[in-house]
């Protein structure tokens, strides 16, 4: 991987980690149109420039992480399910991170959703917008769901956020706090398993993606918010709908898409 390259990858993964349309996914496929090898070096890059995006996140709602103790441990019990099936489920997760088919096909099939969901859940009241123990857990579940590569995090657990009744900008507000220690745990676990393949050679590479995903995520996520909560989720649903089937289509055709 060359500076170009990190650049390229890491600016879409901070225009795409707070966007329903699944950063991991987007980023797998820009790198194989980069034709960028599958290295452990690479594996790590992908997964800890989400650091970098989720640090935004930090800087721009740094008042709610100077609150009571209470919003720590909801996030923890969020936090739970995901780190849970994460350490189970760990290999068959990498596996499917070298699928591109399973991508595009999780961009069509969670589009569908997203083309669907903003006429599936009524504004709620303003008394409905305390996020309870219950509440965190569930929406910790549908963060599992994200595992699957091309699903999107932002996009499960802002749409489990508005099954437990949280209006649109409080579920995508909490889906970005949960986003902070589920990709810190992630990015550490990876920088661990891979530490042997950064080195001083690459190292500068890696902090360049970081910064870079932090200075993109900063500018994305206020536009995100101000974009949803006014227009919902449909015209990401229809473009997850359209990369998914290009990517199926190229597949069908026989083009070589697949990450090996």
């Amino acid at each position: 991987m060359n500076w170009f390259e990190a650049l390229i990858i890491a600016i879409v993964e901070g225009l795409t980690e707070f966007l329903p349309v699944s950063s991991t996914g987007h980023m797998i496929i820009t790198q194989k149109l980069l034709g960028v090898e599958n290295s452990d070096f690479v594996k790590a890059f992908i997964i800890n420039i989400q650091f970098g995006a989720i640090l935004s996140v930090v800087i721009l709602y740094w008042k709610k992480f100077f609150q009571t103790l209470n919003f720590y441990y909801k996030l923890f019990v969020a936090f739970i399910p995901a780190a849970v099936f994460g350490l189970l489920f760990g290999d068959i997760i990498d596996g499917l991170l070298e699928n591109v088919l399973v991508v595009a096909i999780m961009l069509v099939l969670g589009g569908i959703v997203l083309v669907f969901v903003d006429n599936w859940f009524k504004q709620p009241h303003e008394k409905e917008q305390e996020v309870s123990y219950k509440k965190s857990f569930i929406i910790g579940m549908f963060q599992v769901i994200a595992m699957i590569p091309g699903v999107s995090r932002s996009a499960s657990t802002i749409i489990g956020g508005m099954t437990q009744k949280l209006n649109r900008k409080n579920a995508a507000e909490f889906s970005f706090f949960l986003a902070v220690p589920t990709m810190f745990a992630a990015s550490a676990y990876k920088l661990l398993e891979n530490y042997k393949a950064i080195n001083l050679d690459n190292i500068g590479i890696l902090i360049f993606g970081n910064v870079i995903a932090f200075i993109v995520a900063f500018f994305a996520i206020k536009s995100f918010i101000t974009f949803l909560t006014k227009n919902g989720f449909r015209i990401f649903g229809y473009y997850r709908i359209v990369v998914g089937l290009i990517i199926i289509i190229l597949l069908a055709s026989g083009v070589e898409l697949n990450i090996i």
